[in-house]
This record gives structure tokens, sequence and C-alpha cells, in this order.
């Protein structure tokens, strides 16, 4: 088992490398995963299993302590990031199935991705896990709802099964898996620590089925303008989000400080790109090209995400900014590189 848990270190740090260097592969070699097509669904339930084993009854209880933060850090995740794509596909002169991806995408609820981003930048991360928790328990009626209302435009929305990939993939998943860490409780922490490599690699095989099923239609014309939209949609995610956390101080500034501004940040702007590729295959199956931008985004925030975090933890430690600091206030003179402490490695 150490030998998986060094491979999943190892996996997470190196995750975005990988995910390019198999998208290549699929790309010149598509039946490389052709033959996982019909299996996405399961691989992705496979990976919400694994989030519910990894809850307790802890994390509902904190989704109760703090309602109001919990409840509007999802609801401006679902509220910006599907608007955001709307936009844009307005903006970029998006149409047909591609702006029915973007679309898709960006109602879908917030990537576990955030997680480690929050906790990296030193964020509040019990609210980053909660309002991913309760995103994505509201995923199966969210996402059918939204994309009615948003994408009918371009086709028509196939509500009821978009409505039951979601519960199949998303609810029953994670209450199974919710239900097994209840029964086996600390034992499950045997197996859990795995469930990063095991996370990844389901991720690497759903990433692979879209860049073979869309082997021809990748880098095309149709879909030249896909990644510089998701770019701008992730991207505008964050400024957004930041700009939402930072009004909601102003209202509520006990429960809305430094540390819950930077989680919102990430909840808002990090989709579950994985979700939302699969959901573009089961119910758009005779478009797979929908499940485009969700693969572009699924690479994209992972790099933005790395680079935000950093910066935000180097700004901290330049301006000696406290993690408990009410809005991100800082000493008025940048503490010069000579005078920070030397960093000493860990024994770890």
């Amino acid at each position: 088992m150490s030998r998986v848990v060094q491979f999943g270190k190892w996996l997470t740090r190196w995750f975005t490398v990988v995910v390019v260097v198999w998208a290549i592969i699929n790309f010149f070699l598509p039946q490389t995963s052709m033959w996982a097509k019909s299996y996405t669904n399961y691989f992705l339930s496979i990976i919400l299993f694994g989030m519910g084993m990894t809850l307790s009854i802890e994390d509902f209880k904190r989704i109760v302590k703090m309602p109001l933060m919990v409840i509007v850090g999802t609801l401006a995740h679902y509220i910006i990031m599907p608007l955001l794509a709307v936009a844009l596909c307005k903006i970029f002169h998006l149409d047909g199935m591609i702006a029915v991806g973007v679309i898709l995408v960006g109602c879908c609820p917030s990537g576990t991705s955030s997680n480690v981003m929050s906790f990296l930048s030193r964020g509040d991360v019990a609210l980053d896990v909660s309002i991913g928790l309760l995103s994505t328990l509201c995923a199966p009626i969210m996402v059918p709802l939204l994309m009615s209302g948003l994408a009918s435009q371009y086709v028509q929305i196939p509500v009821t099964k978009l409505f039951l990939t979601a519960l199949e993939v998303v609810l029953i998943p994670v209450a199974l898996g919710v239900a097994v860490h209840a029964i086996f409780g600390k034992r499950v922490q045997k197996v859990t620590v795995a469930l990063p490599a095991v996370s990844q690699i389901a991720i690497l095989v759903i990433i692979g089925v879209v860049v073979s099923v869309n082997n021809a239609k990748l880098f095309t014309v149709e879909t030249a303008m896909v990644l510089p939209v998701v770019m701008l949609h992730n991207l505008c995610g964050y400024g957004l989000g930041y700009l939402f956390s930072r009004l909601m101080f102003k209202v509520y500034p006990k429960g809305f400080r430094y540390a819950q501004q930077k989680a919102i940040t990430f909840e808002v702007g990090m989709q579950d790109s994985a979700l939302g590729a699969t959901l573009a295959l089961q119910a758009f199956a005779a478009n797979p090209v929908v499940a485009i931008p969700s693969t572009f985004f699924s690479v994209w925030h992972n790099i933005s995400g790395s680079v935000l975090s950093s910066w935000w933890r180097r700004h901290d430690d330049d301006y000696a900014i406290a993690e408990d600091s009410q809005h991100g206030e800082h000493s008025s003179a940048k503490i010069p590189e000579s005078a920070q402490p030397a960093v000493v490695p860990s024994a770890s």
C-alpha cells in the first residue's frame, strides 16, 4: 500500500504533465482509450464513491454550523459560472454543440481540486470542502435545471437523461461511500490513502476517452476558440469569485474573512470537469464534441489553480499576512528577501 501512496503523491505532483502526455498519446493513438467509452460513468462513480468514503458526519454537521457561508458560496458558484459561460459564448460567437459543452462545464459543481488549491494558499479548507460537498449534492437538480434554461437555445436538452445520469454517478456513489465510512469507521483509512491515485487514474481514463472519440475534431476551425474561452471562463471565475467574497466581507465581516475569500475564489472558479465530460458523453452521446470544453478545462484549471495558490502563498509570506487576517491587511513595506527566514526542509 505504501507504494500506491507514493505513486499517488508522484501523480499528484506531475498530474498536469501526465494529463498532457496522456492526451497526446490518445490523440495520435485513439484506440488507446476507446474501449472505455461506455464505462465513463462507472469511472466517475468510483471517484465520487471515494469522495464519499472520506466524508464523515462532521462534514455534514459543518454545513449546518455555518450555513450562511456554505449556501452563499454554493449559490455564487451556480450563478457566476453558468452565466459567465453564456456570456463568453455570446462574446466569442460560439454556437451549436460547442456552446452547449461550454455551458455544461459552467453548470457543473465545483471541482475537488479546489480543496488542494485552497490548502496550498492557506485558505479555509473546511469551508472549501463544505461548499464542494453541497454543490456536488445539488448537481442532479442544478445541472439539468440550468442547462434547460441556458443552453436550450442551441439544442434540445435531455433534461431527464442529465438528471438520471447525475443521480447515478453523483448522489448514489457519494451516499454509498458515506455509508461505508459510517459502518467501518477508521478502518476505511487503510483504503482511502490510495484514493488520490485511483481518482486521478479514473480522470485520466475519462480524458483519454474524450480525446479518442473527438480525435478528428479536437483541433479544427469549429473548436479553435474553445481553449481561450475555457481559460477566460476559469480566470474570470476566480476574479468574480474573489470580488463577490470581498463584497460579502463588507456585509458580514465575521464570516467572510481573508481565508474564506480564498476558499470561495477557488470554489467558484474551479469546476468538476470530469463530471462535465461524463455527462456530455452520456447525455449527448451522438455529439461527443460537447465533452471537449470539459477536457480542456480539466487541464487548464489545474495549471491556473496551482499558479494562483503559489502566488497567494508567496504574497502572504512577502507581506507577513497572517492566516487569520480579516481582509489580507499587510505591513506598509514589503519584507526584503534577505530578511525572510530560511526555509528548512522537513524530514518527511
